[in-house]
């Protein structure tokens, strides 16, 4: 099953089953985070959607990033070839520890923070190095803590396509002083994701899966999820240990091997539109914005 939040010009936002690849059909109940925390995915997943009425030409509606708002978003980087291409560029072997446990950091989950499909990116005003990131996630469906790998895709509420915006300029003096990325990706429309949650029951082996991104319809990456060195259910785990997971907790997985810009030494362009396509799930596009302008930009101290 796909599931959305949608919207139209005169309804607030509100929870959806994508079906026939061109039509919405309202839910209740209204939210995605009311649909998990009654439990109702699989009472949704065995009713007769083609039938149900008010459907709504998907052509009409804007679709939102499945959760506007995250409970948490943890993005973690565990795609080998990414890591690779890293070591490469940077002249730096990866940590012994990579091999060891997984690693992540806390994205921005401000309201300002989450887009969705067709949402115009945000270009900030104090970057020239503007990135795409080719990510896929997973919403967890319902409360856990100390979670076994063995037991842990029982937590998976769906999965969805996830384009990390990143000011790699920024973000790479920001992480200098080992705090994280910091402004390199936190930003309006920076966290962008969907086009919809697809239901475990429906997305297959999520270890065999395509990923592809193209820039203005031309492939820049073109990978698999099998290159993933940790999977979902191990990341779930790991990040459960003496902490409380809550319904609409994201997991990110990371970038995929030549998922970015900044891998492949090509940069993106103010106008360009950014298609990202993961197998069984569907294509999330953006059309990247205009610089803005900022009369009371930041000054670095000298």
């Amino acid at each position: 099953m796909k599931l959305v939040t949608f919207k139209t010009p005169n309804t607030q936002p509100r929870l959806g089953a994508w079906i026939n690849r061109d039509t919405i059909v309202p839910l209740e109940p209204a939210s995605m985070l009311e649909c998990f925390a009654q439990n109702r995915i699989a009472d949704i997943s065995r009713s007769h959607l083609p039938s149900a009425k008010d459907q709504i030409p998907v052509t009409d509606v804007q679709l939102l990033a499945p959760f506007p708002q995250p409970a948490s978003l943890r993005d973690f980087g565990v795609f080998k070839t990414h890591m690779d291409a890293a070591a490469r560029i940077t002249g730096k072997e990866i940590s012994p520890e990579w091999f060891k446990l997984p690693n992540y950091y806390r994205g921005s989950t401000s309201p300002a923070s989450i887009a969705g499909h067709e949402a115009v990116v945000t270009w900030p005003n104090y970057t020239e190095k503007l990135d795409f990131e080719l990510e896929w996630g997973v919403y967890i469906g319902k409360v856990g803590k100390n979670i076994a790998i063995a037991d842990a895709a029982d937590y998976i509420a769906g999965y969805t396509i996830y384009n990390d915006i990143s000011a790699r300029d920024i973000q790479f003096r920001h992480m200098t002083l080992a705090l994280g990325p910091a402004k390199g990706k936190d930003f309006d429309n920076s966290n962008i994701m969907g086009p919809c949650l697809v239901t475990p029951d429906d997305i297959g082996n999520p270890y065999n899966l395509r990923m592809i991104a193209r820039v203005n319809g031309e492939v820049w990456a073109d990978g698999n999820t099998s290159d993933m060195y940790y999977t979902f259910e191990e990341m779930i785990s790991f990040v459960s240990q003496s902490e409380t997971l809550y319904p609409g907790d994201f997991l990110g997985s990371g970038t995929v091997g030549k998922g970015c810009g900044w891998e492949l030494d090509r940069w993106i362009q103010p106008g360009d539109v950014i298609e990202l396509e993961v197998e069984n799930i569907g294509i999330l596009r953006n059309r990247i914005g205009e610089p803005e302008v900022n009369p009371a930009a930041w000054k670095e101290k000298v």
